[in-house]
């Protein structure tokens, strides 16, 4: 994934949730994830609640599901990333 990708996604994550999320906080969240951490349910969870929390936008217990199940069904690659993110922003 290219620096230019990843500012683009967080500048479009950032207009679209109004919140400010700068590039450190997603870098010292990412430090955290394991290779396993997709693998596991409950540290999957986890991260979920933490990026819920760091921008500041409630994710519903039913949407956590969705994205549990997704992740389960398609794995963890750039494709389901962006998948992943167009679902939390759309509810």
């Amino acid at each position: 994934m290219s620096k230019n990708f990843s500012k683009d996604a967080l500048n479009a994550i950032n207009k679209k949730t109004g919140k400010n999320i700068t590039e450190g906080a997603v870098k010292k969240l990412a430090s955290t994830v394991k290779p396993g951490t997709t693998q596991n349910e409950a540290q999957l969870r986890q991260l979920i609640k933490q990026v819920s929390s760091m921008a500041k936008v409630p994710v519903s217990e039913a949407t956590i599901q969705d994205i549990v199940n997704a992740v389960k069904k398609g794995g963890a690659t750039s494709g389901t990333m962006e998948s992943l993110m167009k679902m939390i922003l759309k509810k």
